[in-house]
């Protein structure tokens, strides 16, 4: 158990160290674009960052990258994949819901989405989705990063209440 909130806190320490460089590089309301972003900057994260493409007309994801950390949490290569490739239908709309909110409010997104989708009901991704801009307005791009952690019941163990 020690063990879990441990990931977990450190899951949630990631995500502060991610959003903190992702808000550094604001330019007042302007949003950073993918040229902005220096993976040298936060090397140890990786494993598990993706960088997620924007499509409109229709609103569409794809991965763009995906952190080698990740194939071990999805069981294959995603990077190139598109949302309904990677997920189940539930878990497609999920992730499309979560996203197209992201693109059309502009702003960083966070949560908790558990993997049973994938037979592994104990455990659930602690996820950070930030925008990115090109043009510095309209979203074209969607860091990531996920941190896999252990959960009892509906709640993460480190106290951060499940979705």
């Amino acid at each position: 158990m020690a063990a879990q909130i441990g990931a977990s806190a450190a899951a949630a320490r990631a995500h502060e160290e991610l959003y903190a460089y992702w808000a550094r590089l604001r330019n007042g309301g302007q949003l950073p674009g993918r040229n902005d972003i220096r993976p040298e900057d936060f090397k140890r994260l990786l494993p598990t960052v993706s960088l997620i493409d924007v499509r409109r007309e229709p609103m569409e994801f794809r991965l763009r990258l995906a952190g080698t950390g990740l194939y071990g949490v999805y069981g294959r290569e995603i990077t190139g994949r598109s949302l309904g490739e990677v997920y189940n239908s539930s878990a497609t709309d999920y992730w499309r819901q979560e996203l197209t909110r992201l693109v059309h409010e502009r702003r960083p997104a966070v949560g908790v989405h558990s993997l049973a989708w994938r037979g592994a009901a104990h455990l659930s991704i602690l996820w950070l989705r930030l925008p990115l801009a090109s043009n510095g307005r309209d979203v074209d791009m969607i860091l990531g990063y996920d941190a896999v952690v252990g959960v009892q019941g509906d709640t993460v163990v480190s106290g951060i209440r499940a979705a």
